[in-house]
Formats: structure tokens, sequence, C-alpha cells
């Protein structure tokens, strides 16, 4: 459902939902929903140092940060969030600030394809991740080997990515079918893959790794949960945020994005409304030399 930052123009993408104040809004509010769940799913060990690639506004970047620490030592494992955008980098050192947290991630501008690394952190890191931005850029492949080159011998490797297929409202959602449809539909129109989630093994498999665990995180919640309203707006944010590039494709008339969310909105309101999505997940490990 899209999360991280915007892929740097070296990485041969274009991240449609841009980084303006709502689109950071949105995100925060993303990151809110889906953290506790995405980091229960990673399965970390304290003491692991880590590199997180596309790490956007840097809040999944600092739990993971927290779930790493060592109990009863004031000693942090050393937590690396690289990102391309500038706006997301500020944006997440004004947040880590404000929550007193601006020790605990380093955070360093650079390229999923060229990651700003110095010659000592190759292969130094225990666990390399990512989450919702392979779907972002045109070479997956090249971003996973390049992480794959940062993790030591034995290290980990895990993948969070979407498979836009896999969305299920009901009741129906009059008009939200054929909008979702162009606005995924979209991501081809840039050389990106909508359904990169699928193929999360295949990558690791391709770049070397060995692959040892792949599931879903489920995404979604039911009237009633508490979650439930946030998880209908950021889908609304999603489809408004790229309402200009899903239109100018001429797929659909803006008109009819307006109408679907308009609609989206008031299916919240239904007591027997749910919402069903899962982030594919992969898991690999480098092998011993």
């Amino acid at each position: 459902m899209t999360d991280a930052g915007s892929p740097a123009p070296d990485s041969g993408a274009v991240y449609i939902h841009g980084t303006a104040r709502e689109e950071q809004a949105r995100l925060t509010g993303l990151n809110r929903l889906i953290n506790a769940r995405c980091l229960a799913a990673l399965h970390l060990v304290p003491g692991e140092s880590i590199l997180d690639v596309g790490s956007g506004l840097g809040q999944m970047s600092r739990a993971m940060a927290r779930a790493v620490a060592r109990p009863g030592t004031s000693v942090r494992p050393r937590l690396l969030g690289i990102e391309a955008s500038t706006e997301q980098l500020a944006e997440a050192r004004r947040q880590a600030a404000e929550d007193g947290e601006t020790d605990l991630v380093e955070f360093r501008a650079g390229d999923a394809l060229r990651l700003p690394l110095a010659l000592d952190e190759w292969g130094s890191f225990d666990l390399a991740h990512t989450r919702f931005l392979l779907e972002h850029v045109t070479e997956p492949e090249d971003v996973v080997r390049s992480m794959v080159r940062a993790v030591r011998p034995g290290g980990r490797l895990v993948l969070l990515d979407d498979d836009h297929d896999l969305l299920r409202l009901w009741p129906e959602v009059p008009g939200l079918t054929e909008v979702w449809r162009a606005y995924v539909r979209g991501y081809d129109r840039i050389g990106c893959d909508p359904y990169v989630g699928r193929r999360l093994v295949e990558l690791l498999h391709a770049a070397g790794v060995n692959p040892v665990r792949c599931e879903w995180v489920f995404f979604g919640a039911c009237a009633g949960e508490a979650g439930f309203v946030g998880f209908v707006e950021n889908l609304a944010g999603v489809l408004l945020g790229a309402r200009e590039a899903t239109a100018a494709a001429g797929w659909i008339e803006g008109s009819e994005i307006d109408r679907a969310v308009a609609e989206l909105r008031r299916w919240g309101a239904r007591p027997d409304a749910a919402f069903w999505y899962a982030i594919s997940l992969a898991e690999g490990r480098r092998p011993d030399p």
C-alpha cells in the first residue's frame, strides 16, 4: 500500500505519490497502522545491525532500532537508513528529533542502486531490510543484489512489498474496482511492477541468496476495529495522491476517481464492512563463503 521514500532518478523510476506534506501525513498514519505487524514478522534479534534501504520517514527504522536494543545496556546496535528523497530525509530527522530519538538511527542520503556505504561497511550488516521500495524501481533485481553485498555471510535479507492484486473490500464499493485497476496500470506506464510482491522469493534466489521463508503480513481491518477508519483513509489517500498520474494515463477520468473515493468513505461508515489486503514478505540468507 505504498510506503518508503521516492527512488532517486538513478534508480530509473518515478514515485507517483510525491513527497508533499499531504503524502507525508498519509505515510505517517500508515506507519502507525502497520509497523507493529511488520515488526513482529521480521523476527528481529537483539544486537542485530540493520541496513534499512528506502527508509522513508524513518518510523519503521526507529521501531527496528528499539527492537534490537540489548536490554540492560546503553549500547545501541547500529541501524543505518538509506533514503533518496531529501524531503523524506528532512521529515524523518524532524520526527526523530520530535520524539527524542535523534541518535537512534543514522539517516543517510543515497540511491538504492548505489548504496552510499564505506568500504568497511560492505558485508558488515546482520540484516538488510526494505519495504514498499521494489515496486517503485525499474530494476528490483539490482537493488536486491546491492543489499546482498551489504550483509555479512550468513546474514539475512527481508523484503516486504505489494502485490496489488490482493485488495478486497466487502461489500464491494461502487466504482472502486475500475479505479483500482487504472491506478495499478499506472505502474506499467512508468516501467515498474505492481505485482512485485509475488516475485520476492525469485528475486532473492536470483541474487544468490538462499530463500528460507515467505508469508503475508495482514493489512486491513473490519468495521468495529480501532484501525479500520485509518485503512479506509489510507486507501483514499493513495488514490487521490495518484489522481493526476492515473487520469493522465487516459484509462479513467479524474471525476470517476473522485466518485469512487466518495463512495469508499461512505462505505467506511458501514457496520458490516471489511478491508482485506496483505503485504508479501520473503526472507533469505547470504550463503557462507
